[in-house]
């Protein structure tokens, strides 16, 4: 556990000195501001949470933007390693393989978990500053809930990363795997659903399968548990009208973001392992 916390801390500190911590944060904190700022702006006169707006807003930032940041961070996590001639370095000290991989991971959510949570944290005291949002509003539980989940979201493509990192050879394989997983799951996933719900063959499955099958993307797992378990934010996505038997309870979506966590990790471990280097 001591070499994977040492592994950690190097990767955070690598973080810093390639100014990744520092643009990400930037980057999230800005885009942050500008959703929640002008998604607040139009509630003044509806009975509608500002909270529960700016959660909305930063979901569907958070869907698209996180993945693209977790997959840019641990692409190269192993091959880099590899073709910059530091992994033989590394591997000559007594640390284990898994224990290398396990330690990148660990470094890069935490760094992604700092933009995060500072990003749409100073978007969340901006609104509340400008009195927004009242400071005993009950609605701030979903806002831990979008910043728990966004860090769950984060940690499922940085494994996905670094496993697609222990399987290629090269560099811009890997950037180009990034890219494609990327797609698929953020963009090319949801088209493909929409266009088989649209079609005849939609009859060729139960009503009640349709959620699992949306459940194979862990984006659409996030986006159902911050904007399908609340009335207001379900109301404002337009996941209102879900029917009840199409819901999934939040313990659920959460185990299934975990699982996308803890299975790619552990594969990652496997492969690397194995790896000749």
């Amino acid at each position: 556990m001591y070499n994977i916390l040492v592994l950690a801390g190097k990767e955070i500190r690598d973080g810093y000195r390639n100014k990744w911590i520092a643009v990400m944060t930037l980057v999230m904190t800005g885009f942050a501001l500008i959703l929640a700022l002008l998604g607040s702006a139009p509630v003044g006169s509806t009975h509608i949470s500002p909270m529960a707006v700016t959660v909305v807003s930063l979901s569907s930032l958070g869907i698209f933007f996180i993945p693209l940041i977790a997959l840019l961070l641990s692409y190269d996590s192993i091959v880099g390693e590899e073709e910059r001639g530091t992994l033989i370095l590394l591997l000559a000290y007594p640390i284990s393989k898994p224990a290398i991989a396990l330690g990148k991971f660990l470094g890069q959510i935490s760094i992604l978990s700092f933009a995060i949570i500072v990003g749409y944290g100073c978007a969340t005291l901006a609104i509340a500053v400008n009195g927004d949002i009242p400071l005993a509003e009950q609605a701030w539980p979903i806002l831990l809930k979008l910043m728990f989940s966004s860090v769950l979201l984060g940690g499922v493509f940085l494994a996905l990363g670094l496993l697609l990192s222990t399987m290629t050879r090269d560099r811009g394989t890997a950037a180009a795997g990034a890219i494609g997983l990327w797609l698929l799951f953020v963009v090319l996933f949801d088209m493909a659903l929409l266009g088989f719900l649209s079609s005849s063959a939609v009859d060729l499955i139960r009503d009640d399968a349709v959620k699992w099958i949306m459940l194979a993307s862990p984006s659409d797992a996030y986006r159902m548990f911050n904007l399908s378990t609340n009335a207001e934010t379900a109301l404002l996505s337009g996941m209102a009208g879900l029917r009840e038997d199409q819901g999934v309870p939040a313990p659920v979506l959460i185990t299934i973001l975990c699982a996308w966590i803890l299975i790619p990790l552990t594969a990652s471990c496997v492969l690397f392992q194995r790896r000749s280097s």
